[in-house]
């Protein structure tokens, strides 16, 4: 156990960061099989599918951060939007058409992105600012295992039951793990107010005007290129693997690699990179693994180092992804914590992972020729943003507001 931590509390924060990533890690890797397979969707249709997350990001976790710091305890938030969200999900897994599809998925996706940011903040309200770097990667790291979890269970659920073939139980599954969630969170997690008087103003207005300071400028503006162009990571290595000789069975299990690296790195080093080295340094290594990952995916590389090259996209998530939110943690005034980790997803979550998914989009088509993808001309075009983003953090990024 942590040193000078409740073992109890331990257990709760964990359990709501599981549960959290458990849901998500249920239906995100596997819908796409039964919009494409059983219903017949286009690539466009599954991608506007796929879109709701990020769109619910850009909406909703602002939203419930004000409501979370000025009014509602955030545990009861997090009980109400996942008990709404078991309710969408059921709808959805016996919906067959895509605009009545679309529409309860990206209902159900304002709810679960308000849940994101509220997470982060309860924990790190509890944390407090001396156990936040020490403790934080001990709870983070059970976000990787959960989503690795839920994917393992389906896949053992449809062996037994050979459910796979409509594929429905994706959301079924993240239904009930939704109903667990929020008697978890009614019940169970800590007393957690909103700071209410204490807060002059907006608390939306309070977090938008840290932006004021250039530092925490150049912050966020990196979290949204940079998530963005992990977007190219997600939609691009799996064809990639295949075209480079990867037999297609064994493409999840190599792209595991990376979630593999992520459980890793966020109990065994990012509490001790961010005190060694501080959020300018963590987060500019991790920005430069994308890079890294990249120069692999551009060079002659063969399948072997191309699949242990997705350890660098773990280790990226970590110190990047997971580090940004510890920093904002650790900048945020107390009284407005929620609505500041809110900043930080609709930045990366939201507006980041939508934008670069319209990107790659693009630039994927422009460099299919004839059914092929130029992958060193595709490869080339994150590699370079992230070698300005690397070069950005090193150079005008200072860790501090």
């Amino acid at each position: 156990m942590i040193a000078g931590m409740d073992a109890g509390l331990y257990i709760r924060l964990s359990a709501m960061m599981f549960l959290e990533y458990a849901i998500w890690g249920a239906w995100y890797p596997i819908l796409a099989a039964r919009l494409l397979g059983p219903l017949k969707f286009s690539g466009k249709q599954t991608g506007w599918i796929y879109a709701t997350i990020p769109l619910g990001c850009i909406i909703s976790p602002l939203i419930a951060g004000q409501i979370a710091d000025r009014w509602i305890n955030t545990e009861f938030i997090l009980a109400g939007a996942h008990l709404v969200g078991t309710l969408l999900l059921f709808i959805s897994a016996w919906k067959r058409k895509f605009g009545a599809l679309f529409g309860f998925m990206l209902a159900y996706a304002l709810f679960f992105a308000a849940t994101l940011p509220l997470v982060n903040s309860l924990m790190f309200h509890h944390l407090g600012a001396n156990q936040a770097d020490a403790a934080a990667p001990y709870i983070f790291m059970w976000a990787p295992i959960a989503w690795a979890l839920a994917g393992y269970f389906l896949t053992g659920w449809r062996w037994i039951f050979r459910t796979a073939e409509e594929g429905r139980d994706c959301l079924v599954l993240a239904g009930v793990l939704s109903v667990v969630m929020a008697v978890v969170s009614g019940a169970l997690l800590p007393d957690t107010p909103p700071a209410g008087a204490a807060a002059e103003g907006s608390s939306i207005g309070r977090a938008l005007g840290m932006l004021q300071d250039s530092n925490f400028l150049i912050f966020i503006i990196i979290s949204f290129v940079g998530a963005g162009m992990m977007q190219f990571y997600f939609l691009g290595t799996a064809q990639f693997m295949q075209d480079k000789g990867i037999a297609p069975k064994n493409v999840p299990a190599a792209m595991a690699v990376a979630q593999a690296m992520q459980a890793i790195a966020t109990l065994a080093a990012l509490g001790w990179l961010v005190r060694q080295a501080g959020f300018q340094w963590t987060l500019t290594i991790g920005a430069a693994c994308w890079l890294i990952l990249y120069i692999i995916y551009v060079a002659p590389s063969p399948p072997g180092l191309i699949v242990a090259g997705q350890a660098f996209h773990g280790l990226a998530y970590v110190f990047f992804i997971i580090a940004g939110q510890m920093f904002v943690a650790a900048v945020a005034p107390r009284e407005v914590l929620a609505t500041m980790q809110a900043l930080v997803f609709m930045a990366q979550t939201g507006v980041g992972l939508f934008l670069g998914t319209q990107f790659a989009g693009i630039v994927m088509d422009k460099y299919r020729v004839e059914g092929r993808f130029q992958w060193r001309k595709l490869w080339a075009v994150p590699g370079v943003i992230m070698l300005l983003c690397v070069l950005a953090l090193a150079l005008l990024f200072k860790g501090a507001v």
